[in-house]
């Protein structure tokens, strides 16, 4: 009998999902993927502005992973036929807005955090003498702690503050002192498992990454990343289903069934296993009759709204010769960091001067709750405080709002992680960021694991 599936979720986790059991299970599979809203992609969706494409969301992936090989965005790329659309971002240097001045960005850090804290100049002074061997590993086995916790202690509190907030809040809008170790930088949760002091510790996570000098970091697609959702979607062969809400999840004698819709025209589906790709929420309100061991472990998860501002500003308008900067929390503004789309990108100089800003921290929603035109004009009116000049107004622009958008994962995730797994029934299994981790490398290779979850289950 011909097997049916449902993946619940259309962002790239889902469709990593969708594709990927389209290579396991028989050709003959039925491969459904329910999204709410109306549009594939999840986070991942190209814009334009004044003529320039111009990411409302991710903006680019690693090139690489944590064992130095590609990473899954990039096999997900090849396996889609799209590599000879990959480009990368110049190497233009990026900053920090550091006290009404704009700092080189300090190399060969770890998501912030230096081997040589000698090395960091005028940007960041460390505690003196706290980095010492003790006689023992800087962490025991299984033990998660914050990044800032383990930093603060090992380097002092400006290094965080200066440094290492400002990375972390780059990618997750969140603060240092809230994150997983474990999630967030796990080469150094391994290795601060087993050397004594953080310098050694990050020195043997970059030998570790295996990644080569001078080979590109980031990638991204020409025309934008929505050309990979469109792509993964129309590859895998699933039936897509937009506009359509899964509300209840149920077990029957051979699978599960679905309720869908709205509550006044409610519609079924059986199928024989299902992969959860939504958010945190979300699925443990679907998984509580079902799995609610796992929807309490998973049900807790806090998340961070952000909003970006994209600015056309008028050619040849004079930006630093940066990629963009990073603002430390400490500095008040509502940017937290901007990105200099034409530099960075190596958009037509004698075209528009796009820039893209990003706002709002993990508790600072009340920030956001302005009209757009407000949020526009705080953007512009900072971003030239913050780079030393006042900027033309915009020709155009637009807002992208991502309201609960951003995962903070605390420590301990990965263990309330694992006892969630262990708690699901069979045929049914969780993938996306919500549960192993932001970025695109990571929400592919967590959608395409449990693709094989669910065909191993459907196999046994």
């Amino acid at each position: 009998m011909r097997k049916r599936i449902a993946v619940i979720g259309g962002g790239i986790a889902g469709l990593a999902a969708a594709l990927r059991l389209r290579d396991l299970t028989p050709p003959d599979t039925e491969i459904i993927v329910y999204e709410q809203s109306g549009a594939l992609g999840g986070k991942l969706r190209t814009g334009e502005l004044a003529g320039v494409t111009v990411e409302r969301g991710a903006e680019s992936f690693l090139m690489t992973g944590a064992d130095g090989r590609e990473s899954a965005a990039v096999a997900l790329v090849r396996r889609l036929g799209l590599e000879k659309a990959l480009v990368h971002p110049r190497k233009v240097p990026a900053a920090l807005a550091l006290g009404g001045r704009l700092a080189p960005m300090p190399a060969g850090t770890l998501v912030g955090v230096p081997a040589d804290v000698t090395a960091l100049g005028d940007v960041a002074q460390a505690a003196a003498g706290h980095d010492t061997d003790n006689g023992h590993p800087l962490l025991a086995v299984g033990q998660d702690v914050a990044v800032g916790a383990l930093v603060r202690e090992r380097y002092g509190d400006e290094v965080v503050d200066r440094l290492v907030d400002p990375m972390l809040g780059g990618v997750y809008a969140g603060r240092a002192d809230r994150i997983s170790l474990d999630v967030a930088m796990p080469q150094l949760a391994r290795t601060a498992r087993v050397e004594h002091t953080l310098s050694a510790a990050v020195r043997a996570a970059q030998a570790a990454s295996g990644r080569v000098p001078g080979q590109p970091v980031f990638g991204a697609l020409e025309g934008g990343l929505s050309r990979l959702v469109g792509a993964a979607a129309t590859a895998g062969g699933a039936r897509i289903s937009l506009g359509l809400p899964v509300r209840e999840l149920a077990r029957t004698a051979h699978g599960w069934r679905l309720l869908l819709g709205p509550v006044p025209a409610p519609q079924t589906d059986d199928v024989d296993a299902v992969v959860l790709a939504v958010q945190a929420k979300p699925s443990a309100r679907l998984l509580a009759p079902v799995a609610p061991a796992a929807a309490e472990a998973v049900g807790g998860l806090d998340y961070a709204s952000v909003a970006l501002v994209a600015l056309a500003l008028p050619p040849g308008t004079p930006l630093p010769e940066l990629s963009g900067f990073l603002v430390p929390p400490s500095a008040g503004t509502l940017v937290k960091a901007a990105t200099f789309v034409t530099r960075k990108w190596d958009r037509p100089e004698n075209g528009p001067v796009i820039v893209r800003v990003s706002l709002g921290r993990a508790g600072e929603e009340d920030r956001l709750q302005f009209d757009d035109a407000v949020l526009t004009e705080r953007a512009w009116r900072e971003l030239g405080e913050l780079i030393g000049g006042p900027l033309p107004p915009p020709a155009a622009s637009w807002v992208q709002r991502w309201g609960g958008g951003l995962p903070q994962y605390a420590p301990g995730h990965l263990d309330r992680l694992a006892v969630a797994r262990a708690a699901l029934p069979p045929g049914l299994a969780l993938a996306g960021a919500a549960f192993d981790g932001v970025g695109i490398p990571a929400c592919v290779a967590s959608g395409e694991r449990a693709a094989e979850d669910v065909s191993k289950a459907m196999a046994a």
